[in-house]
């Protein structure tokens, strides 16, 4: 058996454990809730339309209100903290179970161990929450019946596209980043927490500053914009959106570039259970 198969060998059995447990995390269930919110939001919106007697709004009012919901919840609240729980125990809760000694003990390479867990990881939160944006984009708008069909059967079935696309790339953006941070914080919340703070920040910020987020190239890849408003609009700093091809790569990229930085700092890894 050559190298390579051998790694392949090994990671897929990484995976198969590391599923069950991002999937199944106890720790995890405020996850779900994350996930699980705005899809039930939405379809209580839809069946409470539909009994209604009378329409008080119009199918492009609901798709603006879910254009609100992805920019806002999405991808600064659900996906970023959904991430934040997902990745960053991927080595950070071994440590506190005390059990990643048992991986480290194996002979497997840290960086096919590195990666068979961010790809477990990255499954579950694509599962959960590109899932929970298609999911919810259906039922937002379900309630108008033939005019909604219409609508999906037109342009609406790219705009879903480009939703659920943003969602898996802030999933594999944000994953990489965390994932980093649970390997070299021993309170990955502090660093979060310091991201969360840039990224919030992100449309205050001058022009040229904006580009070094992950959210602005995910609003720019956001088929519906949504405009700062109120008070705060006038400390708004407009910037032109990136061009689709560029935020895509662009986010590849520095994912690629971070999982990188978290396989060699898994290398190097050392435990301390004391921590």
């Amino acid at each position: 058996m050559n190298t390579s198969d051998l790694w392949l060998r090994q990671a897929a059995a990484i995976l198969r454990l590391e599923i069950k447990k991002s999937f199944l995390a106890r720790r995890g269930w405020w996850i779900y809730l994350l996930a699980l919110g705005p899809v039930g939001i939405c379809g209580l919106h839809s069946l409470v339309s539909a009994r209604s007697t009378r329409m008080h709004h119009t199918l492009n009012e609901d798709y603006h209100v879910y254009a609100g919901i992805f920019q806002f919840f999405y991808l600064r609240l659900g996906i970023f903290f959904g991430c934040v729980g997902i990745f960053s125990n991927l080595f950070r809760g071994e440590v506190l179970e005390k059990t990643l000694h048992y991986y480290f003990l194996a002979p497997v390479r840290r960086e096919v161990l590195a990666l068979s867990k961010y790809l477990a990881g990255l499954a579950a939160a694509i599962f959960f929450f590109a899932g929970s944006v298609a999911l919810a984009w259906l039922l937002i708008g379900a309630h108008f019946g033939p005019g909604w069909r219409e609508f999906l059967l037109g342009n609406g079935l790219a705009q879903l596209g480009w939703y659920t696309l943003t969602a898996v790339l802030a999933c594999l953006g944000y994953g990489a980043v965390f994932l980093v941070m649970g390997l070299v914080s021993r309170n990955p919340m502090l660093p979060a927490a310091l991201v969360m703070v840039w990224e919030g920040i992100n449309a205050f910020l001058p022009s040229f500053l904006q580009r070094f987020s992950v959210i602005f190239y995910l609003k720019s890849l956001s088929p519906v914009e949504v405009p700062v408003t109120g008070g705060l609009a006038i400390l708004a700093v407009a910037s032109d959106p990136a061009p689709a091809w560029l935020a895509i790569s662009g986010l590849l990229a520095v994912s690629g570039l971070v999982l990188y930085v978290a396989a060699r700092q898994a290398r190097t890894m050392e435990i301390s259970y004391s921590e």
